[in-house]
């Protein structure tokens, strides 16, 4: 099956991707407890990003609102772990369907009555903000107070609690991010994906062709939804926290769509690599910016800020397109 949805890829980058995943995967035998958070930062973001590009980079539907699904995820699974004792995979079989359902419903609202480009932007950041504030009242999630998870020391790593070490988090991070590209490559080969490059290219001639619009963006935001949804989980049981303010805020939303639009958007590889750019090196920055004892508040903020001026100015495709010329890979961009 792996070797079907590989099929196609130059040779070049399928061993470049190869020798990309073994690294990861023995990453966790060098790594110290810094750089193995870092790690799983990144392939937390790439994940994500992924999950977003089928929204923006597939279908052209831009999205500045996705953090309401982190959110939702992490909430429904956190509170029913909280409250009743119930797993967090089994949490997430109720996180999906409902991250699955709101995304819906956004998309119902937007689709139906036309409202696309910024104002289906502004209609994802409206709808966040929504939950925040609503969250942030809510006596169940014990509101602005956050909701907190129950931590224990536990000798062994517990996957059906996520109890553990943070390597168990790193290598389900590593298995979903691989998971997802995988999925990704395959919906673009299939019919559905050759619709969203058709609709991102040209709504009104799509439309005039014969496709169903509707129904294809439909199935964007739905697929986008119930793959964010899973990324929340895993934040709600790594940090064993949660709070409105901090997973429904825009500017979650913003760092989850700085990757992608770094590393390229609509290629398959863009999200990650622009995730490794960012992160990593926001990272080394703040690390050095402590070691020399200097304070800047927003520094992580003006840096992405910086990138993103220049990736827009220098290489408006994204990082990965140009690597890849240079490299001579090919593009996986459609």
């Amino acid at each position: 099956m792996i070797a079907r949805l590989l099929e196609g890829m130059p040779r070049a980058a399928a061993v470049l991707l190869a020798l990309l995943f073994a690294l990861m995967a023995a990453a966790p035998l060098f790594a110290g407890d810094y750089l193995l958070t870092v790690l799983i930062l990144i392939l937390y973001f790439a994940y994500v990003g992924q999950a977003w590009n089928i929204m923006m980079g597939f279908a052209g539907q831009l999205s500045l609102g996705h953090a309401l699904y982190v959110g939702l995820g992490a909430y429904t699974a956190a509170a029913l772990f909280v409250h009743f004792g119930i797993g967090p995979w089994i949490g997430l079989a109720a996180a999906v369907p409902l991250c699955a359902l709101v995304g819906a419903f956004v998309g119902f609202l937007a689709f139906r009555f036309r409202v696309a480009g910024v104002y289906f932007a502004i209609l994802t950041i409206a709808v966040a903000e929504f939950a925040r504030v609503g969250f942030d009242h809510l006596d169940w999630t014990r509101g602005s107070a956050g909701l907190f998870l129950p931590v224990a020391q536990y000798a062994r790593n517990d996957l059906w609690h996520l109890r553990g070490h943070p390597v168990m988090f790193y290598y389900i991070l590593l298995s979903a991010t691989a998971i997802a590209g995988l999925g990704c490559r395959a919906l673009l080969r299939s019919r559905v994906g050759y619709f969203w490059l058709a609709i991102r290219e040209d709504e009104e001639a799509a439309r005039a062709l014969g496709i169903d619009t509707f129904r294809y963006k439909m199935v964007a935001v739905v697929i986008s939804a119930a793959m964010t949804a899973f990324a929340g989980v895993i934040y709600a049981f790594y940090y064993n926290n949660l709070f409105p303010e901090q997973v429904f805020h825009i500017s979650r939303s913003i760092e989850i769509i700085l990757g992608p639009i770094v590393g390229g958007i609509g290629t398959l590889f863009g999200p990650i690599l622009g995730a490794f750019v960012l992160t990593g090196l926001a990272e080394m920055l703040t690390g050095a910016l402590a070691a020399l004892g200097i304070d800047i508040p927003g520094a992580k903020q003006v840096f992405y800020g910086i990138c993103l001026l220049a990736v827009i100015v220098a290489l408006p495709e994204g990082i990965w397109p140009w690597l890849s010329r240079r490299l001579g890979l090919g593009s996986d961009k459609p």
